[in-house]
């Protein structure tokens, strides 16, 4: 059911499986439960391309041979999942430990797959087809869903499908983010950074595209009911796509690894990834690209890079880039619970280690709710933040701070050394050592993150750690 032999394996591996995804995740945000819990909770729109890594790592644990692996995956994976729970702006309810809920998670990309290979001109035989549903029940029966929400068979879960189709789905708030805001607004990789001529380009031609392809693959009663508009020439342009995508199947083997492209786009330039120094000459050619192209087309001034890396940021944009995880112009404590979640999945943390974070995250909400939210409506606003222009570094942060220390500091001799660093923030051990060795003392450690988090002061660090999308 699991591993390289496996048949979620070999399309996961497929180039089409990039529109595959983007198509299933579409449909998941049409589930009313998973669109409310997404706008309450989730880093997409704001850490669109961080948000793209942990899901398809977390995908790679729980589909590989290492049972060890899947069951650690599917334990966090749980314990993330019961911490996503509340209700919408109608006040009805939504939890993602729902078992309806996560069936239609495996649903949607079991169904994209097929999908994806009916849109190519090949679709899947019957064997094959029944193969990779078997994997995607015995995912969910990792996951703990041992009652089998999935339909048992196949027949019956085309059945199953019609009818969330045509009765369950709705043209959600996240749904609409996706499809209209997030293609449009798409912030650039990492891999990008500092080259905003050329991510715009990109992106002006790309997004429109991607958005159409999406549209033009989504079940047509959906499309009718969601009001979705009907692209002329839509069905031509998206089996296009997908065939002339998949084509790179064809390439020699290793030209083409999703690993290796996932791991590229969230690859930070001071990285010391040896593929560091490759993108840092690439970088420098794009450069040049972008200085022509902003000589031959009337694309909008973009800030000059030089100008972003002064030492400090502004009490709003530190707010915007730091705080505001969710980038829904709030801080609240779905922003610092993404936080958390993030330190921890970068750390691979297991309980209790996850909990006193989340923990130590809970306790900095709390002051910072007492001392900001002015007007008491439980979240707070960038105008609050900015009218305030406080002093961050209480007990609470620096409870942060010190946790964060312990759970990095693995193997717990009071400093961290270059690999715990690469671990947390996947950066080049770059700092001053003088006079403590090749390590990073606890006193250190809290001090940096403080002067980040409170002072406002930009740190290369920590903003590849918390600001890039």
């Amino acid at each position: 059911m699991f591993g390289p032999g496996s048949q979620f394996h070999r399309f996961s591996h497929d180039p089409r499986w990039a529109l595959a995804i983007v198509r299933a995740t579409v449909l998941e945000a049409a589930h009313p439960q998973i669109g409310a819990a997404l706008i309450d909770n989730s880093t997409f729109v704001a850490h669109p391309w961080r948000r793209l890594r942990n899901t398809f790592l977390s995908l790679q644990r729980m589909m590989g041979a290492d049972d060890h692996v899947r069951q650690r995956e599917a334990a966090r994976l749980n314990r993330l999942h019961a911490r996503l729970n509340g209700t919408d702006a109608r006040n009805q309810p939504y939890d993602a430990m729902d078992p309806e809920v996560r069936a239609w998670v495996a649903a949607t990309i079991f169904e994209s797959v097929v999908t994806m290979c009916r849109l190519s001109g090949q679709p899947l035989e019957q064997t094959t087809m029944e193969e990779l549903y078997a994997e995607f029940q015995a995912f969910l029966a990792v996951m703990g869903d041992q009652a089998g929400h999935l339909p048992p068979t196949l027949r019956e879960f085309w059945r199953y499908y019609d009818h969330m189709v045509e009765e369950e789905l709705q043209n959600t708030e996240a749904l609409r983010i996706i499809l209209y805001k997030l293609f449009d607004h798409l912030p650039a990789p990492p891999v990008l950074d500092g080259l905003p001529t050329v991510w715009a380009a990109g992106r002006a031609l790309a997004g429109p595209v991607i958005g159409a392809i999406t549209v033009s693959s989504l079940p047509e009663p959906f499309r009718r009911r969601a009001g979705l508009p009907e692209i002329p020439g839509g069905q031509a342009l998206t089996q296009s796509a997908y065939l002339a995508v998949g084509l790179a199947r064809f390439l020699p083997d290793g030209w083409i690894q999703p690993e290796a492209l996932t791991s590229l786009l969230t690859l930070s330039a001071d990285s010391d990834d040896p593929r560091a120094r490759t993108l840092a000459a690439v970088r420098d050619g794009m450069k040049r690209a972008g200085a022509l192209l902003r000589l031959i087309t009337p694309l909008p001034a973009q800030p000059d890079p030089a100008e972003t890396t002064a030492p400090r940021r502004s009490a709003g944009e530190f707010f915007r880039a730091v705080l505001d995880q969710t980038g829904d112009g709030y801080l609240d404590w779905p922003d610092l619970a993404a936080m958390a979640r993030e330190l921890s999945s970068r750390l691979d943390l297991d309980e209790p280690e996850e909990t006193r974070l989340y923990s130590a995250y809970a306790e900095w909400w709390k002051e910072l709710q007492a001392d900001l939210d002015t007007d008491g409506d439980g979240r707070i606003s960038e105008e609050e933040y900015a009218a305030a222009v406080p002093s961050l570094a209480g007990p609470a942060l620096i409870r942060v701070a010190e946790v964060l220390f312990d759970v990095t500091d693995a193997d717990g001799d009071g400093a961290i050394d270059a690999d715990e660093y690469r671990a947390l923030f996947r950066t080049g051990f770059r700092r001053d050592t003088v006079g403590s060795g090749a390590t990073y003392s606890r006193s250190a450690f809290v001090k940096d993150f403080l002067s980040f988090m409170s002072g406002r002061q930009r740190s290369s660090a920590y903003d590849s750690l918390l600001t890039e999308a």
